[in-house]
């Protein structure tokens, strides 16, 4: 006999409950209830920031760093105790903050997670040994030191990236913010300090002490029914009555959202995936797939001292819809301060690559085969190159999602492209900027330009449902000439570790 998990169970009896039982293919995926996690009562926790690592030290051209992977017990549902793996024992990870230009060695310790792991800083353009490729693995009682060149001024995530535990490994808590800025972007009238603030949304299945449920639904999606942003259940955040702005990153495993404000206020956005945009964009929602970041700005000054206001999820399709998924957070006016911050009208210009300077096109298709999730019918080999463009090429990719039951968002390591259409139309206007994640929806095709570079090698481009990367949606290209054993190039190291 077949067995089925607690959340196909509840599906199947929500479905019973209807006038005609349909097979679970030709049935939404949408549907209230909850997936058995313990109750929490949305707005009542106090929004928290991640701490900021200090480095262990710091020379004239480089800072240094320490992050300790290893289990942790930590209260993320009232009065539980939730075992997290995690980066210093921290579900975030502590963010990391630099400057452009100012070089990043960060050392990874594997103490005690119990599990391989490999780090990718996603968003940045590193050599392809720290990179994080999906192969080379620091094993529990190894560390490996990351080099970082911090080369662009944007809103980066460190996740992990092991080999088929990806999802799992990030679902347990392996994820943390690393913001990069440049004088450039320092120099304009945006918020600063306490009011630039890092947003990671997750989404987690508890049991009912507590415990994360890792439920994949047959290798498909993660789904939880417990909202996270910086890992607090929908918190709520005391605002002044002045400019906020908002790196929004969507951290879930699966879970796609379409951000709207409750009062019907526009979100101002002002940077994608790799840093600010050419000028403000002002949209009434937003969609966010999984690991894209979108940075806005949001303007309490209109609201007078004790409004309450929503950041909502309007619960694009093909996401599990709980009770109260359809809510993030919110924001509560509580006090009046003087706002010396302004949104300027031209931000940092994005230069539009032009289409005619492409050498070729290459085609993908993102497709389901056989029980597995294939790009051009085939699963990962670390062998084959699908693509191998020479440093400095430019080349157009054109994206197929030919399926209406499921979406994803598209993942490339080393470069920033810019999205050209979706079928055949623009862009999104907040999409117009560089970006290193695609949202590809249901029965979406999208052609998107990059120049290859700024390094040569081996890298990996991927679906980032992690559930799906790791079965087996992902596919890798070089630049130039490429190494595929990239772990002999700098190879993680048995603990104890020597003084950084």
């Amino acid at each position: 006999m077949t067995s089925i998990s607690r959340r196909q169970a509840l599906k199947l009896g929500a479905l019973a409950g209807s006038s005609l039982l349909l097979p679970i293919a030709f049935q939404s995926r949408s549907y209230a209830g909850t997936a058995g996690s313990p109750s929490v009562t949305p707005f009542t926790l106090p929004f928290r920031v991640p701490p900021v690592l200090n480095p262990v030290r710091s020379d004239s051209t480089t800072d240094y760093y320490e992050i300790t992977m290893k289990k942790a017990l930590v209260e993320i549902l009232p009065k539980l105790k939730t075992e997290v793996w995690a980066y210093n024992g921290i579900t975030p990870g502590p963010t990391i903050k630099q400057n452009k230009d100012r070089r990043s060695v960060v050392r990874f310790i594997n103490n005690s997670v119990g599990t391989p792991t490999s780090v990718h800083l996603h968003g940045m353009a590193s050599l392809p040994q720290y990179d994080g490729y999906a192969e080379d693995l620091t094993n529990p009682g190894q560390y490996k030191d990351y080099i970082y060149p911090n080369n662009r001024a944007a809103t980066l995530w460190y996740h992990d990236h092991a080999i088929h535990k990806t999802a799992r490994n990030v679902y347990m808590g392996l994820a943390g913010t690393y913001l990069v800025q440049d004088q450039e972007e320092l120099n304009l009238p945006l918020p600063k300090g306490d009011y630039d603030v890092p947003l990671l949304i997750q989404d987690k299945q508890f049991g009912s002490k507590g415990n994360l449920i890792f439920d994949d639904q047959g290798q498909k999606s993660q789904m939880g029914d417990i909202i996270l942003v910086n890992g607090v259940p929908w918190p709520k955040m005391q605002v002044a009555n002045r400019k906020y702005r908002f790196r929004i990153l969507n951290g879930s495993i699966s879970r796609s959202y379409q951000l709207a404000l409750s009062t019907g206020e526009p979100l101002i956005v002002i940077g994608t995936d790799a840093g600010l945009i050419s000028a403000p964009v002002p949209t009434s929602s937003m969609r966010i797939g999984m690991a894209e970041r979108y940075e806005v700005i949001i303007d309490f000054s209109k609201y007078a001292v004790g409004t309450k206001i929503v950041l909502r999820n309007l619960q694009p399709p093909n996401n599990d819809n709980y009770d109260n998924t359809e809510k993030i957070m919110q924001f509560e006016v509580v006090r009046t301060e003087s706002d010396p911050s302004s949104i300027p009208s031209t931000l940092r210009y994005v230069q539009p690559i032009d289409e005619a300077s492409a050498v070729r096109t290459r085609e993908f298709r993102y497709e389901r085969s056989n029980g597995l999730w294939v790009i051009n019918g085939k699963i990962w080999d670390n062998q084959r190159f699908d693509a191998s463009p020479q440093l400095g090429d430019v080349e157009i990719w054109k994206i197929y999602n030919n399926a209406g039951g499921w979406f994803h968002p598209i993942h490339m390591h080393l470069l920033d492209m810019q999205l050209l259409d979706r079928n055949g139309k623009p862009p999104f206007a907040y999409e117009k900027g560089w970006k290193d994640v695609f949202y590809v929806g249901e029965n979406e095709t999208l052609r998107v330009i990059g120049r290859f570079g700024p390094n040569s090698g081996t890298y990996m481009s991927h679906c980032h449902n992690t559930v799906h990367e790791d079965h087996d949606m992902m596919n890798q290209f070089k630049v130039g000439e490429a190494t595929v054993n990239l772990a002999s190039l700098a190879p993680a190291q048995s603990l104890p570790a020597p003084p950084l």
